[in-house]
């Protein structure tokens, strides 16, 4: 097939402004494919293509939050045709040759590469990427709610996976936003007790809406004293952003509990280093996931019903969606369609 034309919002330079280009869409070469996007989900981690926090080779389309049909393929896909609902997430490549790459770590990749950051993203008609990354969408899940669940829907169900917790564990999600409102219903869905933190008594109704057994309101409770009357937590998704907040949480860990933490504090947090020693406690990140740990949260999503909050903007309306997404007002994932 010859290259397609289509609209794309992209950044020029570090801290530019969006600007709506018309490009072209060549065929994909060996192993890629090239994806008619229907929706893109505006993450935070947006504004690292913004605003340059990463290196960046601009122009650059930003967009890691990808749900579309499969438009072309190219030379040596074996598995995806065209035709095929798919998602591309954060996760946007990995060399297969490195150290970790080569023990199957491949989100880890010492060579990866992000979409919307390392090649053209999603805020676009089109978006060209390696099939070995891509995940199948359900036909029983929409484009609307597909797109958030490729990275906060990953993140979150993935981390969670990952942590160690059994069937009926405590499991506390601090706040309840683009990410911990995903979190919220995952650990409920999953079988374990859940306790939603954020800010004020209102956002009680909310969190056991969503799933949550008990709440913790940070601005009138002890977090770690109440997570400790609970008999501690076995596991804290941290969403949060407010370092303090974070220093005080941690302490609310059971014997053995594990904090992940999955949004980015503005500075460094203080910890209580002897708890941790005595109480074989821990603290770890967690990236994000691959096509595949895609795949399986946008099935488990189905399986259980978890779904994102969004809100919609079309294409030509992305500079506006992406300020939405930055002043924090958004309840909770914002996602711009095509129109396709």
């Amino acid at each position: 097939m010859p290259s397609v034309s289509g609209r794309a919002f992209q950044v020029a330079s570090a801290g530019g402004p969006f600007e709506l280009v018309q490009k072209e869409f060549p065929s994909p070469g060996p192993g890629y494919v090239r994806i008619r996007v229907h929706t893109c989900g505006v993450c935070h981690s947006d504004t690292i293509t913004k605003y340059g926090a990463f290196p960046i080779d601009y122009p650059r389309v930003p967009g890691h939050e990808v749900a579309g049909v499969i438009d072309e393929v190219g030379p040596d896909v074996p598995v995806f045709k065209a035709g095929q609902r798919v998602g591309l997430g954060w996760h946007g490549g990995h060399c297969n040759y490195c150290q970790q790459c080569r023990r199957g770590n491949f989100i880890v990749c010492e060579n990866q590469q992000i979409s919307g950051i390392s090649y053209d993203g999603g805020y676009a008609d089109y978006v060209i990427a390696p099939a070995r990354v891509l995940a199948l969408i359900p036909d029983d899940l929409t484009d609307l709610d597909a797109a958030p669940l490729m990275c906060a829907g990953v993140t979150t169900f993935n981390s969670l996976r990952n942590a160690g917790a059994r069937l009926g564990d405590t499991v506390a999600v601090l706040g309840i936003g683009g990410l911990g409102h995903l979190g919220v219903q995952f650990a409920a869905k999953g079988g374990f007790h859940t306790v939603a933190v954020a800010r004020g008594q209102d956002k009680g109704v909310l969190a056991r809406e969503l799933g949550a057994h008990d709440y913790i309101d940070s601005t009138s409770q002890d977090v770690a004293a109440e997570l400790q009357k609970l008999g501690g937590a076995d596991v804290i998704l941290s969403t949060l952003t407010d370092a303090a907040s974070l220093a005080v949480a941690v302490n609310g860990l059971a014997p053995k509990g594990r904090l992940i933490i999955l949004g980015v504090p503005e500075k460094p947090f203080e910890l209580n280093t002897i708890p941790m020693i005595l109480g074989e406690r821990g603290v770890i990140g967690w990236p994000s996931g691959t096509g595949m740990d895609s795949e399986d949260t946008l099935k488990f999503s189905v399986l259980t019903g978890v779904k994102p909050t969004i809100e919609i903007y079309p294409l030509e309306k992305a500079p506006d969606a992406y300020a939405r997404m930055e002043s924090g007002k958004a309840r909770f994932r914002v996602v711009i369609t095509t129109g396709a």
